[in-house]
């Protein structure tokens, strides 16, 4: 099961992702960084564990508010062995291709940011760009936060999804396991299931790793030392 920390950002720093109330979010203070400036807190990641990849959510592009591509491709250039996951609320067709262009990371299509389903359509005539996107479907509470159709449209789904619990993240009350199996039960075996928000540490992991997800997105249980370098390692070499 791969484990994928988090990264948020807003106003050039690092933020602290908690239950999706995205005007609360405050630079992080974590004992894994210097400081909230994005190089040190991706540094402090890796010195805790080889990660291969690491998600990123620009919170000023999902809520129209500037972007951080420069910092992303900062990055980029920084860490050359890390596979970015990126989520730069993207809502249309001509900004998912405008990424591919830029960036070498793989696009987070995040459902709450999407205008419509058109640009997945699109995506998924175009395999080549298909393998590096990876959809997001995100619900607060039990409410799917997206366009009409795309929740119950698996044909249109890449081979990667999360299941983003926005009212979970960094709430510290566990992952919701039941919309992960509702997912995961429409996705079928050929597509890989990404939880998100919620976990507090390696119990939830072993919930998860039984529930058969490919991997889980962390992050506040990674600054606050509940996920230490022993059991990243040991979920991280775990065969689902």
């Amino acid at each position: 099961m791969e484990l994928i920390p988090v990264i948020d950002l807003k106003g050039g720093e690092v933020v602290r992702a908690e239950r999706g109330a995205r005007h609360l979010y405050a630079p992080i203070r974590t004992p894994l960084s210097p400081t909230s400036h994005p190089v040190d807190v991706v540094a402090g990641f890796l010195a805790l564990h080889d990660f291969r990849t690491i998600y990123i959510a620009d919170i000023d592009a999902i809520e129209g508010a500037g972007d951080h591509a420069a910092a992303i491709d900062a990055l980029e250039a920084e860490f050359p062995s890390v596979s970015f996951w990126v989520d730069p609320g993207i809502v249309d067709l001509p900004q998912t291709l405008a990424f591919f262009e830029r960036h070498r990371g793989d696009l987070v299509l995040g459902s709450e940011s999407l205008r419509d389903i058109t640009t997945l359509t699109a995506l998924s005539r175009q395999p080549a760009l298909a393998t590096r996107s990876v959809l997001s479907l995100d619900f607060r509470d039990d409410t799917y936060q997206g366009p009409d159709g795309l929740n119950d449209e698996p044909v249109l789904w890449p081979q990667r999804l999360i299941v983003m619990t926005l009212a979970r993240v960094g709430s510290n009350t566990g992952p919701d396991l039941d919309c992960l199996r509702s997912v995961a039960a429409k996705a079928g075996k050929q597509r890989a299931v990404y939880a998100a928000g919620g976990v507090r540490g390696p119990e939830d992991l072993a919930a998860l790793a039984e529930a058969r997800v490919q991997g889980v997105l962390i992050a506040s249980a990674l600054h606050d030392g509940r996920l230490d370098a022993e059991v990243i390692e040991r979920f991280q070499s775990a065969k689902l």
